[in-house]
């Protein structure tokens, strides 16, 4: 639960509950169905890449920023990527300002989590100097509105701004100067790994919750699906999930990863 506890009162909660045990949902859709997606056209921040996107009412924007510095000394053949999620007070009740909390950190690390395991970027087209110089990729989330499923709206919204970014190419000269030069290149996607939430009510799985689905569950995972139809990474959220479930979820995921990964390549 984000920040302080948001209360559903009791006659919603049962009959969000009373719903779903019927397999119908508040809003009208099924109960493997995604709200409406809208990726924004133009540009909105100075970022390298950007993406603005709506999942039903939950709003998301994400900006992708360049910069060049040392590799980590356990892989010096690889560029960075560092993943940051800020929840805007304007976005929600729940949201207080200040420094990144467990909350934010956590949504930062699932969508991140995806991106690394199914190498969606070529971490190693980052370097431009082994071991001394490479390309650091900061992903920057930031959710303006917040109506639930955070995790699958910031996942979307980041591999369209990052194959969006477009990053001032970079070498160093004989002499060991670095030179920045006016030509550009794109980051290219290897994968595209789309993050899945579901919510458990009762024995029923739902899939991308609004915000109240969410506070009435009784468990929430969220799987992420590569291009080769593998669950590349998985986070519990709250509850229990017999295999079973998780094996259904993620069969679920799988019939719907071609939807989504339409919809993402069409924008990019």
């Amino acid at each position: 639960m984000f920040g302080p506890e948001l209360i559903t009162h009791n006659l919603l909660r049962d009959y969000i509950r009373e719903l779903a045990s019927q397999d119908q949902r508040i809003d009208g859709r099924s109960l493997h169905e995604f709200r409406p997606i809208e990726i924004k056209e133009g540009t909105f921040t100075k970022a390298e890449g950007e993406a603005w996107l709506k999942l039903g009412n939950t709003q998301v924007l994400v900006g992708v920023k360049a910069d060049v510095g040392e590799p980590f000394s356990d892989t010096p053949n690889k560029g960075v990527l560092v993943s940051n999620a800020e929840l805007l007070p304007l976005a929600s009740p729940a949201f207080e300002p200040g420094p990144p909390n467990e909350n934010s950190i956590e949504v930062a690390r699932v969508v991140d989590r995806a991106i690394r395991s199914a190498d969606a970027i070529d971490m190693s087209s980052l370097v431009i100097t082994e071991g001394k110089l490479v390309y650091m990729i900061f992903l920057d989330m930031y959710v303006l509105d917040y109506d639930g499923n955070l995790e699958d709206a910031l996942t979307m919204a980041s591999l369209i701004a990052l194959a969006r970014a477009e990053i001032s190419e970079v070498e160093v000269n004989d002499e060991g100067e670095m030179i920045i030069k006016e030509s550009k290149w794109k980051l290219r996607l290897k994968d595209i790994p789309v993050n899945f939430t579901f919510v458990k009510i009762e024995d029923k799985l739902l899939l991308d919750p609004v915000l109240e689905e969410e506070q009435v569950s009784d468990a929430a995972i969220t799987l992420a699906i590569d291009k080769e139809g593998r669950v590349c990474s998985i986070q519990k959220k709250h509850g229990m999930f017999t295999m079973e479930e998780i094996i259904k979820a993620a069969n679920i995921a799988r019939s719907k990863w071609p939807q989504i990964t339409d919809k993402i390549m069409r924008v990019i």
